[in-house]
């Protein structure tokens, strides 16, 4: 299974993004495999607007099945849940600080948007 975690690095070291939608890149990382790629974001990052739902739709895309970020708003939440990707949130400092969270079924499920839209 893959998870999407919210990054602005190229690494597990690398910090963790609290926002979803204007993250600047994405870390999947496959847990069958141990193997990650990264996904720019960066066309979402000044968008007017839609950078949730157009960052929603990249992490479909990318085959993950769950999210680990810390906040998501409206829009972006709706296209997650319709893709039926889970949605966890961390406010951990690093992507391997949340993915050993994640891995140890520390993460609280988010059950909804906890962000207004447009959130810079």
């Amino acid at each position: 299974m893959k998870v999407a975690f919210t990054t602005s690095g190229d690494h597990f070291d690398a910090s963790l993004d609290s926002r979803f939608g204007r993250a600047p890149k994405f870390l999947i990382y496959d847990m069958d495999s141990e193997t990650f790629e990264i996904i720019d974001n960066k066309q979402n990052l000044n968008a007017a607007q839609g950078a949730g739902i157009q960052s929603a739709e990249t992490v479909a895309r990318s085959g993950a099945k769950a999210l680990v970020t810390g906040h998501c708003g409206p829009n972006a939440f709706r296209v997650l849940s319709a893709a039926g990707i889970r949605i966890f949130h961390s406010d951990a400092k690093t992507v391997a600080a949340a993915l050993e969270e994640y891995r140890r079924g520390l993460l609280p499920v988010v059950d909804g948007a906890d962000q207004e839209g447009h959130w810079i």
